[in-house]
């Protein structure tokens, strides 16, 4: 068995921070898949709805940021590999020190990080947070599960948005009858249009139906 944990992550000297708080681009995801290597401080990272000269000006400002190259650039999305400070601190050394995996990372609402781990046991979630803990680092976790093996992925393909706004739906009582919420209230939580929430809602309980209920 092994650990599934999404939390967030805040602290002034995390990685990327200072950009991610000067809002030049909507969000920025670790690019898992470029075989990072965490001695060296380097990383890839896709930035998606930049504003390109504002986020290369921020790079330059950033305490976290030692040196950046664009690598590629896109009508949507640029990608960065960037090198950072000794300053900057960064959780998958310590993450890969517990015999754990970073499987994804992102930007969030609260300018930190949304991060996905992949752990052991509940004793290195605890050994992580109280490495945050030491690190004056916010750590909030939003959920975790056990899955079977390290290889499985996770259960569904459900995004966070996704999974908000069904949380959402359930939590107001949109799923009742009657129905005690409508998408305009939904909106108003999640600060979406009503025609956002409709589609995460039907595209996550599809994404649900899919992983759950059909048998491939």
């Amino acid at each position: 068995m092994s650990l599934i944990t999404v939390a967030d992550i805040a602290h002034d000297d995390l990685a990327l921070t200072p950009t991610i708080q000067s809002e030049a681009a909507s969000e920025i995801d670790v690019v898992s898949q470029s075989g990072t290597d965490p001695e060296t401080g380097q990383f890839f990272f896709a930035v998606k709805n930049a504003d390109v000269a504002a986020f290369e000006e921020a790079l330059e400002a950033d305490h976290t940021v030692r040196d950046w190259w664009l690598v590629s650039e896109r009508e949507d999305s640029v990608v960065y590999r960037i090198g950072h400070t000794n300053d900057a601190i960064l959780l998958s050394p310590i993450v890969t020190e517990l015999g754990g995996l970073m499987l994804d990372a992102c930007s969030n609402e609260t300018s930190g990080w949304r991060v996905r781990l992949q752990l052991s046991d509940r004793e290195a979630l605890a050994e992580l947070w109280e490495y945050c803990e030491a690190k004056d680092i916010s750590f909030d976790l939003n959920r975790m599960f056990q899955q079977d093996g390290w290889m499985n992925g996770e259960p569904s393909k459900l995004t966070d948005a996704q999974r908000d706004a069904l949380v959402a739906a359930y939590e107001h009582g949109y799923f009742e009858e009657p129905r005690e919420a409508a998408l305009d209230d939904l909106s108003d939580v999640l600060d979406i249009s009503p025609t956002a929430v409709s589609g995460r809602i039907r595209r996550g309980t599809a994404e649900l139906v899919e992983s759950i209920l059909v048998d491939e």
